[in-house]
């Protein structure tokens, strides 16, 4: 099976933000690691060149296979700010319907600038995303002794 290419990096954060041209999504970076530090208590770590992952653990798929993921994480892509989140995560509708204009994908949010959306909003999302990524690691974890 071919090996993962985004994995944790000794790259810096700040410098890799420094980097983003456009101001507005620079500072919408800034204030995204405000919000994930706050959310995860952890500090910002580069993965691959252009992700940043707050939080690890191990992701366990049901085939057994294994690898380190982050809890959460974001990259100013070029047409948006692209969250990542725990697949599934973006099915809680109540968090959606207020958060503002955006667009999803299995595991990710979509938003072309933080002042489209309600802050609030994307902290409960963001929060719950968390929540359901460590459940899920605790319960493969336990599950994986069980088939010891």
């Amino acid at each position: 099976m071919a090996e993962l290419k985004t994995k944790a990096t000794t790259a810096s954060v700040s410098g890799f933000l420094a980097s983003v041209k456009d101001e507005q999504r620079r500072n919408d970076c800034l204030t995204l690691v405000k919000m994930l530090q706050q959310v995860t208590r952890a500090e910002p770590k580069m993965w691959g060149t252009s992700i940043v992952g707050f939080g690890d653990y191990r992701y366990v798929y049901e085939t057994g296979r294994e690898l380190d993921w982050f809890l959460v994480g974001f990259s100013p892509r070029k047409e948006a700010l692209t969250l990542y989140l725990m697949p599934g995560s973006v099915e809680f509708a109540a968090a959606l319907k207020t958060l503002g204009k955006h667009k999803t994908g299995k595991g990710c949010l979509y938003i072309k600038k933080l002042a489209d959306v309600d802050e609030r909003s994307l902290k409960t999302l963001v929060q719950e995303s968390v929540k359901r990524a460590q459940a899920f690691a605790k319960e493969r974890k336990s599950a994986a002794k069980r088939a010891q």
